[in-house]
């Protein structure tokens, strides 16, 4: 088979097994398009082609030598680049932070073996704001990440060259990380469909930012996020939180009817004050919700009891600042000037303080949640307030506080975050592009805890009705480098 860069893992997955393409020739198709486009595009940080292309091989052989295709895992054979956030064995992990000790890591966080087990070969690592604290990659470490849709403007983050990757076709999909939107606002920006699970739903080697972090992947298509989800979604005995692996697979809610009589709620307004909601964004919200009122799904019109801007910023920030402020560097002088100021008052928060504000969280997240479960089964809001900015948009001007490049991420991550508190199952979607700059713009879907299912039942059926996977990026068309 002729090797489409577009092609989504589960179909890619299935060409293996069948020995319709080898794992070799994937390999070398993405590396080759690397070649070409990320040099304009800037997604990967580190690259090991020899290495990649040798467990090609050895992947190459194993189908050979199965004597029937389901002894293979279910990506045996599949390229996916790991976020330069978590440690690969035998990589180097820099947080892109020009301070970060670039000596290679030991062993492989436990995200990174699940994906190995499930047959993916690690294709290098992508880029990412330093620390994962702003929703932009344009470091002293790792440079610029552009979006594939146009280069002058950012593709988002923190998992910038995760989305990056996909949406150009570099990758066929790609590990991503999420503490504050880092899946879904790169996904709304590059037209792509990004899935936070539930909070405790996937581990890692430890509870990361006090459960606010979570890991997932970004891809094209809803059906990838689902067999991904089900690699990724598996009880873990050493995890302090880990409920058991899922009865039903999530591959198989795709194949069910979604349910009847939804409650639908909206959420259009920001939560901070000085954020405006761009008019594209609140469109592809009515769309939204026109779509689901055809599907008989019932709009309810009824508010959350949500948090004021100083109640939602000042327990957000601190326990964000202090949970991030753990991050190993080799050479703190070399952090950049708005992560070594929260360093610093993270430093300056004495403990009581910091489980005051942990609580406070808490407390705020089961009031949310529970007046979710009575009230809705589903959410609908803007993944951003904002068009992806342009590239330099967020930083701070001379003689500024360096804090203004953290303020100027709000209004990319002002409707995601609140479902890092509350640990809710949140996906961006990409239904439609602004009619002026041809920009992917999403929309968030919320669930109540554990309902990822439905999130992804719904999100199936809309991409049934936008078929967003057969969009293509400039960038990622033959001789448009971008």
């Amino acid at each position: 088979m002729t090797i489409d860069p577009y092609t989504c893992a589960v179909d890619l997955a299935a060409a293996i097994r069948g020995k319709e393409v080898s794992p070799v020739e994937v390999v070398q198709a993405c590396l080759e398009r690397i070649n070409e486009l990320d040099p304009q595009l800037n997604a990967f940080c580190h690259r090991a082609d020899d290495e990649v292309r040798a467990a090609a091989a050895a992947a190459e052989d194993a189908v050979v030598r199965a004597g029937s295709p389901d002894e293979l895992p279910p990506f045996h054979g599949v390229p996916l680049p790991i976020k330069d956030l978590a440690d690969v064995a035998g990589w180097p992990t820099t947080y892109g932070s020009a301070g970060a000790d670039r000596r290679p890591k030991s062993t492989s966080d436990p995200v990174v073996r699940r994906f190995v087990d499930a047959g993916f070969l690690l294709l290098g690592k992508t880029t990412t704001s330093e620390f994962g604290a702003v929703s932009f990659t344009e470091s002293e470490a790792l440079g610029i990440t552009r979006n594939p849709w146009d280069p002058h403007r950012t593709p988002g983050g923190s998992s910038s060259g995760a989305a990056v990757a996909v949406a150009s076709g570099m990758a066929p999909l790609a590990h991503a990380a999420d503490g504050g939107g880092s899946i879904r606002v790169p996904a709304s920006c590059t037209g792509l469909v990004g899935l936070k699970p539930t909070r405790g739903r996937v581990t890692n080697a430890v509870v990361e930012v006090e459960g606010f972090g979570t890991h997932g992947v970004l891809t094209r298509s809803v059906e990838d996020t689902a067999a991904v989800l089900d690699v990724l979604a598996r009880h873990d005995p050493g995890a302090w939180w880990s409920p058991p692996t899922p009865a039903v697979s999530f591959a198989s809610a795709l194949t069910r009817e979604v349910p009847k009589h939804l409650r639908v709620g909206v959420l259009t307004e920001p939560l901070l004050d000085g954020v405006t909601v761009d008019p594209a964004c609140t469109a592809a919200v009515h769309e939204v919700l026109r779509a689901l009122e055809a599907a008989g799904y019932h709009h309810v019109d009824r508010p959350l009891p949500l948090p004021s801007p100083d109640e939602l910023l000042s327990s957000f920030m601190k326990v964000w600042a202090v949970a991030s402020a753990g991050t190993p560097v080799a050479e703190p002088d070399r952090v950049e000037p708005h992560n070594l100021r929260q360093r610093e008052a993270a430093k300056a928060v004495d403990s009581w303080a910091y489980v005051e504000s942990v609580q406070r969280t808490q407390q705020l997240s089961r009031r949310i949640v529970e007046s979710f479960v009575e009230g809705f089964d589903l959410l609908v809001t803007p993944t951003m307030a904002c068009l992806p900015p342009r590239v330099g948009a967020w930083r701070a001007g001379p003689g500024q506080d360096p804090l203004a490049a953290v303020v100027a991420s709000h209004p990319m991550a002002v409707f995601t975050s609140l479902f890092n508190v509350t640990g809710q199952p949140a996906i961006s979607v990409p239904v439609r592009h602004d009619a002026g700059t041809g920009l992917p713009v999403g929309v968030q879907l919320v669930a109540a805890p554990w309902r990822e299912d439905l999130l992804l039942q719904v999100a199936g059926m809309l991409e049934r009705e936008y078929r967003w996977t057969q969009r293509r990026a400039p960038a990622g068309r033959p001789g448009q480098p971008g």
